[in-house]
Order: structure tokens, then C-alpha cells, then sequence
């Protein structure tokens, strides 16, 4: 099994930044990729980001481009999402979740999940 807890959520004005993490524990070993994803009230949980585990492959959706980045820490088992130029429309609750392979668009084939994080954005 692994754990993932992410942290770094909360209210931004729109055009501010936060950085969300996210640790891992358990069994390590066995993540290939983890992602991020978002959902609001009504709707279906959505791609924004993902990283290869061992490579520096990255993936975003097209609504982050130029503004998210992730990145990984290894050694601390710890992945990042670098939120920028944060929009009304970036508020949601922000699930990190990590993959036993490299397919990393699709929420059906991750393994595990976090608990998810709050972020607010107001206009």
C-alpha cells in the first residue's frame, strides 16, 4: 500500500500562486507516475498534471499549460504542483494520486489516492 498526504491549499487572490505537496509512504518502490487532478461540486474529477517517477516526463492539461508545473523530490518522496496566475476557475479540491504505470491522463488507472486539498480563489 501506499499513502499520500498532500498539503498546501488554501485562499489566493486570483493572479497569486500556492504550491501544493504531496508525500508518499508505503510502499514506494512500486510508483511508476502520480498525478494530480481537481474536482468541484457537480462535476467529474479532471487531469491537470502528472510526472514520471524515474524520468522527467511531464504532463499537463491544456487549461494549466504555462501556469502549473510539477515536480518531484525523490529523495523525499515528494511531488509538487506549482500553481501560478491562479484563476477563479482553478478553485476546486486538488487530489494528488500515484500510478503503478505511466499511463497518467486517465483517474481509472491510479492505485492510490490522497485526501485532497482545498484551494480557493477569489476574484
Amino acid at each position: 500500500q501506499v499513502q499520500l498526504v498532500e498539503s498546501g491549499g488554501g485562499l489566493v487572490q486570483a493572479g497569486g500562486s500556492l504550491r501544493l505537496s504531496c508525500v508518499a509512504s508505503g510502499r514506494t518502490f512500486s510508483i511508476r507516475s502520480m498525478g494530480w487532478f481537481r474536482q468541484t461540486p457537480g462535476k467529474e474529477r479532471e487531469f491537470v498534471a502528472a510526472i514520471w517517477w524515474n524520468e522527467d516526463s511531464t504532463y499537463y492539461a491544456d487549461s494549466v499549460k504555462g501556469r502549473f508545473t510539477i515536480s518531484r523530490d525523490n529523495a523525499k518522496n515528494t511531488v509538487f504542483l506549482q500553481m501560478n496566475s491562479l484563476k477563479p476557475e482553478d478553485a476546486a479540491v486538488y487530489y494528488c494520486a500515484a500510478n503503478k504505470g505511466v499511463v497518467v491522463k486517465n483517474e481509472r488507472v491510479y492505485d492510490y489516492w490522497g485526501q485532497g486539498t482545498q484551494v480557493t480563489v477569489s476574484s
